[in-house]
């Protein structure tokens, strides 16, 4: 790859990688202390309400962010524009939240719900004061400072958390966590990025962006409704203790998704967007990037859908036992998200935001019709619903794909068979020892051991190139250390 991008790509990646691991991990660690202290209905709550948080933030981008990133030329004027247009909308959004939230609370027969709500949905008029600079950040490639960012805010509110849980603050915990992660990142943003709004507002720069930002919004806007659904559904028809047990595995799950999704999505689309008009570039990316990453997420899916049990109790005790299935269906229904991801990402680089939104609007309809038809069967019954939908709409995805590249079906097959098998293969030989009488830690660290001893065997016999390729990559980070300390 000339032009740089691939540099640019791997410094991305390698930014966008210390991001997400860096706030997930730190996410873990809090979430685990306060999984231990809170109890399951306290998180049952704070999910419900997550929703319309989400919904909200994705209505303040409306697709203008992605729009932002792939416009070419971008002036002062145009980011002021979107700046203006999402206070206003925010502040729209909160009134409007502010009054719904004692009908929320009479929904999901939760009194509770009314406070908690109307203080907890603050967080969105936080969020509208520094999404024009995160985009802005994106848009130079600067994933540093985004990361150190966001990494910061993650550490902060969770100390806010642990202080607050050791004070007995219940359900609150979650709530302030959430206030203080968003104002975190409204006071550091202005110190890593010296953007000024300037007084300048164009409708022209709007309806300019209208068109591709139309397709991106209500992609994402039917992702948070969908991403969501179940919690609602069962807090609705089941119990709130089911929704904090369903919430937590989605939480664990969504970890997995989102260190996938998130790396591929900030760290490839800006570069994706940068080499649109190559087609036979983009695909060689593409191809590239596929392997790679499946390389690493199928395994560390099977992986943990082998460990769940003995997992969950090591790192929460046995109060969570019930989220285990719920964790492991929703592991595999995730399977080809981060390949899917990928499919949409490159799509849209091209300009194509429309084909994905239909791809999307079908998926979504899939998803609709296996909940109306489990969900008077229980809670798996729906989940198992959602893995069959899901991997319909990936085969959708690639089809796609093969009409945007020539990218014959076998082609894409063979890029993920050989990862799949392995890593079906290797989870199955370490289950069993779950059933071992010890303890739940030492059987997780057993597991683990010997998952690892068997994927790296794997990878040398059956991926030679790609062991020569990170031998290469150790050797000549390990060799720069070293000569580092000898000068």
């Amino acid at each position: 790859m000339g032009d740089g991008i691939k540099a640019k790509m791997i410094n991305g990646l390698a930014w966008t990688s210390v991001n997400v691991f860096g706030m997930q991990a730190v996410q873990l660690v809090i979430g685990i202390f306060l999984a231990r202290i809170l109890i399951v209905d306290d998180f049952g709550k704070i999910g419900i309400l997550f929703f319309f948080v989400g919904l909200s933030t994705v209505l303040i981008d409306g697709g203008f962010g992605q729009a932002l990133l792939r416009k070419k030329d971008i002036t002062s004027s145009d980011y002021s524009t979107f700046f203006y247009l999402n206070i206003a909308t925010s502040v729209l959004l909160y009134l409007l939240l502010y009054a719904a939230a004692p009908f929320i609370s009479s929904f999901f027969n939760e009194p509770e719900l009314t406070d908690i709500a109307r203080v907890l949905f603050l967080s969105v008029l936080l969020f509208s004061l520094y999404f024009v600079q995160h985009v802005s950040l994106l848009k130079k490639l600067d994933y540093k400072s985004v990361a150190i960012i966001n990494i910061s805010a993650v550490a902060i509110s969770g100390l806010v958390a642990m202080l607050l849980a050791f004070w007995n603050y219940g359900v609150w915990v979650l709530v302030y966590q959430q206030l203080s992660f968003h104002l975190v990142k409204v006071l550091l943003y202005p110190v890593f990025h010296k953007w000024r709004p300037i007084a300048a507002f164009s409708v022209d720069v709007i309806r300019q962006n209208m068109r591709f930002s139309v397709g991106i919004f209500l992609q994402t806007a039917l992702n948070v409704i969908f991403t969501n659904i179940y919690t609602l559904l069962i807090a609705k028809l089941y119990s709130i203790k089911s929704t904090g047990y369903y919430t937590q595995a989605n939480k664990y799950s969504e970890t997995v998704n989102t260190i996938s999704n998130s790396i591929l999505t900030a760290g490839t689309y800006p570069v994706f967007a940068q080499i649109q008009d190559d087609k036979e570039r983009l695909l060689r990316v593409y191809r590239t990037l596929i392997t790679s990453v499946t390389l690493l997420i199928f395994p560390l899916i099977f992986f943990l859908i082998a460990v769940a049990q003995p997992l969950i109790v090591t790192i929460i005790t046995d109060k969570w036992l019930m989220s285990v299935p719920f964790f492991q269906l929703l592991l595999a229904a995730n399977l080809f998200q981060s390949v899917y991801s990928v499919n949409i990402n490159i799509l849209n680089a091209r300009g194509q935001s429309r084909d994905t939104l239909k791809l999307e609007i079908s998926k979504k309809s899939l998803i609709v019709f296996s909940i109306l038809g489990c969900y008077q069967l229980g809670i798996t019954e729906m989940l198992i619903g959602l893995l069959i939908a899901n991997f319909i709409s990936f085969a959708l995805s690639m089809r796609l794909i093969k009409n945007a590249f020539t990218h014959y079906y076998r082609h894409q097959i063979l890029d993920l068979v050989r990862t799949l098998v392995m890593s079906a293969v290797l989870a199955t030989a370490i289950y069993p020892l779950t059933f071992l009488n010890f303890p739940s830690y030492l059987i997780v660290l057993l597991q683990s051991v010997l998952f690892f001893i068997l994927y790296l065997a794997g990878v040398y016999f059956l991926f030679p190139a790609k062991w020569q390729e990170a031998l290469a990559f150790l050797i000549e980070k390990l060799g720069g250390r070293a000569s580092m300390k000898k000068q």
